[in-house]
């Protein structure tokens, strides 16, 4: 039992901190794409044009970012609450790291999360001009979100059978 337990917290913890990691690079979210664009190359993300594939998109949407936070900073609040909405997620599966035989309905709850963000991505992500690609990238988070949940719910079974 110890072993499936310790299995079963480290996944959780895995699935848990991903959350905490997306949560908290969300605020300085500016400064990422500033370093992201530097690392790629990108010199002026006004020439966003003369860029092509993940440059060109990284360069447009820095550029986006920059004139917005500019002229409208209010607007860097959405994402500090899209920050805050998944530091407040990650605090729902504090119960089932400790308690994981009374919280299977957590991450049942986790799993439905995660299979909604290819719905959100691939459908919003058409509306807002978002590439193919860059939905894709998206819909991964829900897969590999999913996969520490199922594996947890597999473990509760062969607790329980214990």
């Amino acid at each position: 039992m110890s072993a499936l337990l310790f299995r079963y917290r480290l996944s959780l913890g895995i699935f848990i901190g991903g959350l905490i990691v997306s949560g908290l690079t969300a605020f300085p979210l500016l400064t990422e794409l500033r370093l992201l664009g530097s690392w790629l190359g990108i010199e002026s993300p006004e020439r966003y044009a003369d860029y092509h594939g993940l440059q060109h998109w990284i360069a447009y949407v820095l550029l986006g970012l920059e004139q917005t936070y500019a002229q409208f900073p209010f607007m860097g609040y959405g994402t500090d609450w899209l920050a805050f909405g998944h530091l407040a997620i990650a605090v729902f599966f504090v119960r089932p790291l400790w308690k994981p035989l009374e919280s299977d309905w957590v991450l049942r709850c986790g799993l439905v999360c995660c299979a909604g963000i290819f719905p959100l991505a691939l459908i919003a992500g058409q509306v807002r001009g978002i590439p193919l690609y860059w939905r894709l990238i998206d819909c991964s988070f829900g897969v590999f979100g999913a996969i520490p949940l199922l594996y947890c719910l597999c473990l509760t079974r062969r607790m329980r059978e214990i």
